[in-house]
């Protein structure tokens, strides 16, 4: 592969994040809207300035830098990620395509390219959605796509989001002000590890995505009746948990249903009331993640799934609620985007560069309303993501921020025959 990038420069700017909320020697935490993500926005902003970009953090807490093209009014060419995490994390989750869209823009200027059209570099606020239970906020508030009560979410202190968002320099009152009209983005693309195991079966390191699954994350609330758990007889009891421990095995199998489906289904959170060794449970609170790329299937699962609980409910003689907390169909990247993407992989030697989709969303999934995307995954090591056993090499990184850059050269309107130093690679053609 021929690397034009600065991978030493990344994998110091990787490190130097990874020190930010640090909780082991390999793990971080840096929720959304926290002081530590405050710490690393700010961290962030000046590699943008150093790169040639001039930023801003908008009302939603995105922090977006901007390079002027030569129309300054043409559509832009926006790059990005986020870099909140998980409350037990890696460190490249998000940050590989916030700083490999640094190094692209900070190589335009090392290199003289002059981009046609303005390149817009986001670090979007609270992808991951982990601490106020719906993510995407950043980039789906600079769409105008956010819900009725989002902002009185509250995380497990009681902290609102809109206390957070204040603390953090956002500005609800300015929203509208920070919202993108159409047309001002004419593409997007985001580079991410695959955070699975299937580049790392094929043996390549990297890939090009082709959609993203559509999520359903409900949090479903089953209500019984406490009592003795030594005198009230197994006939007579309204356990909550039974009829909770009824659909998270059930989910488990509607999921595992069709062999070599990607559909997956979780239950990775459960609150039980009054928690206590004997007494039946009243009250039980679980979330339900459910995501398939293909629609039909989906939709047929979620309406089994809705099935179950009610009968779980009945069999238990249980009440329950179910709060959608986000749903959406699945999104495919733009075929143009994906074209050119191959393109410039051949012209790095990545000759048949694998095409897959992918089950985590992403802030690409919202950019898809809004204008064509496309994605680029770097390997992991193991398939591992959401854990400080996250891994993916810096040749692997180098290789997926040199695709993230040699793809940006055509998208910003400039065949890469006419770029310094890469006539080597005329094959591409402006997409």
């Amino acid at each position: 592969m021929e690397i034009t990038i600065r991978s030493e420069r990344i994998l110091q700017r990787i490190d130097a994040l990874a020190q930010i909320g640090k909780i082991s020697e390999t793990g971080v935490c840096r929720l959304a809207l926290s002081p530590e993500d405050r710490e690393a926005v700010l961290v962030v902003e000046g590699w943008m300035k150093e790169a040639g970009l001039t930023t801003r953090i908008d009302a939603f807490g995105n922090l977006i830098g901007r390079l002027e093209g030569s129309d300054p009014l043409a559509p832009a060419v926006m790059l990005g990620s986020h870099i909140d995490t998980q409350p037990y994390a890696g460190r490249f989750d998000g940050i590989i395509g916030v700083i490999g869209a640094i190094e692209t823009v900070q190589r335009f200027r090392e290199t003289g390219f002059v981009p046609a059209v303005p390149v817009e570099v986001v670090s979007f606020c609270d992808e991951e959605g982990c601490r106020f239970n719906k993510g995407l906020f950043g980039v789906r508030g600079m769409l105008g796509r956010l819900e009725e009560g989002e902002l009185e979410r509250t995380d497990r202190n009681g902290v609102t989001r809109r206390e957070a968002l204040l603390a953090f320099g956002g500005s609800p009152d300015a929203f509208a002000e920070s919202e993108y009209k159409p047309g001002a983005v004419g593409a997007y693309l985001e580079l991410h590890i695959e955070q699975g195991p299937v580049l790392e079966a094929m043996d390549r390191p990297v890939g090009i995505v082709t959609g993203i699954s559509g999520p359903i994350w409900w949090t479903v609330t089953m209500s019984g009746f406490a009592g003795h758990a030594g005198s009230v007889p197994m006939s007579m009891r309204c356990d909550a948990l039974v009829g909770a421990a009824r659909v998270i095995t059930g989910l488990k199998e509607l999921a595992s249903r069709e062999e070599g489906a990607p559909t997956v289904g979780t239950v990775g959170s459960l609150q039980v009331f009054p928690d206590s060794r004997n007494i039946i449970p009243e009250w039980v609170q679980f979330t339900v993640d459910l995501r398939d790329i293909d629609k039909e299937r989906r939709d047929r699962l979620e309406a089994e799934l809705r099935a179950l609980i009610a009968e779980a409910a009945e069999e238990n003689g249980l009440t329950y609620e179910i709060r959608e907390d986000t749903v959406s169909d699945p999104r495919y990247c733009a075929e143009r985007i994906m074209n050119v993407i191959s393109e410039a992989a051949d012209g790095i030697g990545l000759k048949d560069t694998p095409k897959l989709m992918s089950g985590p969303f992403h802030d690409a999934m919202e950019m898809s309303r809004y204008c064509d995307y496309g994605m680029i995954f770097v390997r992991s090591k193991d398939g591992i993501s959401h854990n400080p056993a996250e891994y993916s090499s810096p040749g692997d990184i180098a290789a997926g921020t040199e695709l993230l850059y040699r793809t940006a050269l055509v998208l910003c309107g400039r065949a890469a025959s006419q770029h310094p130093g890469m006539e080597a690679h005329s094959s591409l053609k402006e997409a």
